[in-house]
């Protein structure tokens, strides 16, 4: 196997997916080393404490002889004497010697990862994971990659554990590595939800769902089930808000689900499904629920004495507004 390239910029804000771009490059590094050599000695230093004498200790071989790793961490923060010696050094790079430098990609330091780029380095883009649609692919190759299912690894899974476990990268791939562990890589939404069944985001859009169908039993039900093994209010309040805001987002849109995802940042099959939940609504009627909302969002932020009781109230009025649930009155 060919050795990667002795200098990789490693540039983005996302400081999960940075440190896995550098243990990355220090397993290609070891990957593409002779059977019987030692296994690359690797170094670490933040960029804030990068001296020349740091630098020298960070690109010399080692009295045992192998490789060395070295990883700046945090590159922005490099001061620009050193910045200086970086970019003189990545010019003629020692051999067997290979320097990862993390930079956020901000302005600061930023004529450390320009330097680089202009010497034809190809950075590594770590930026953080902003849109769902983004979210559920990284969340589905965390699931390949861990041994799901095909089926294990759907859309429809991903976003489960999503709302399961949050948006943070590093605690969805630590979900993933785990959920496949424990049922041999074959994962339901159903073992999804009893996995995390005290998560504040599962039971909020657990609520949620039943709510914009109209069935008030089910959302107060799951409701109280919540704030007894103790969910706080303001997650399932946004779950609420969500729910509302893309029914009205869907309704107004016209076209085939595939075309509207990228546009509207939601999986095609949640588009279907918000789709199928509104035609239960009018546009007035989520007009009023979208105000419901935005008053529950300022009740259960400090406005309200019981925050468990503006849920209700808020469950009880959008329930009515729906088809469904004048169905059911």
């Amino acid at each position: 196997m060919a050795a990667p390239e002795p200098i990789r910029l490693i540039l983005g804000d996302d400081e999960f997916l940075a440190e896995r771009a550098a243990a990355d490059y220090v397993k290609a590094v070891r990957a593409a080393m002779p059977e019987h050599d030692p296994a690359p000695a690797v170094n670490r230093i933040a960029g804030a404490d990068l001296t020349s004498g740091a630098l020298t200790e960070l690109t010399s071989p080692t009295l045992f002889g192998g490789a060395v790793v070295g990883v700046v961490e945090s590159g922005q923060d490099v001061d620009k004497d050193m910045i200086a010696a970086l970019l003189a050094y990545a010019k003629q790079p020692a051999p067997e010697i290979y320097l990862a430098v993390c930079h956020n990609g901000g302005n600061k330091g930023k004529a450390l990862s320009e330097g680089l780029k202009k010497l034809g380095i190809e950075p590594v883009r770590v930026s953080k994971i902003k849109r769902q649609p983004d979210r559920i692919a990284f969340v589905r190759g965390e699931l390949r990659d861990a041994g799901a299912s095909p089926r294990s690894a759907s859309a429809e899974i991903a976003d489960t554990i999503i709302q399961a476990v949050g948006s943070d990268l590093r605690e969805l791939a630590s979900a993933c590595a785990q959920l496949v562990a424990d049922t041999d890589g074959k994962i339901t939404q159903e073992s999804v939800a009893q996995y995390y069944s005290g998560r504040a985001e599962v039971s909020g859009f657990t609520v949620a769902d039943a709510t914009i169908a109209g069935d008030a039993a089910e959302a107060l039900g799951a409701l109280r089930w919540a704030m007894q093994v103790g969910v706080d209010p303001v997650p399932i309040a946004d779950a609420l808000a969500m729910a509302v805001r893309n029914l009205s987002r869907v309704a107004a849109e016209r076209g085939g689900a595939a075309q509207l995802a990228g546009q509207l940042g939601m999986a095609p099959w949640q588009i279907e499904k918000a789709r199928k939940q509104a035609r239960n609504w009018t546009a007035d009627a989520l007009a009023e629920a979208m105000q419901v909302c935005a008053r529950l969002n300022g009740e259960v932020k400090g406005g309200a004495d019981d925050r468990g009781w503006a849920l209700e109230h808020a469950i009880l009025q959008i329930t009515r507004l729906s088809a469904a649930g004048r169905g059911r009155v």
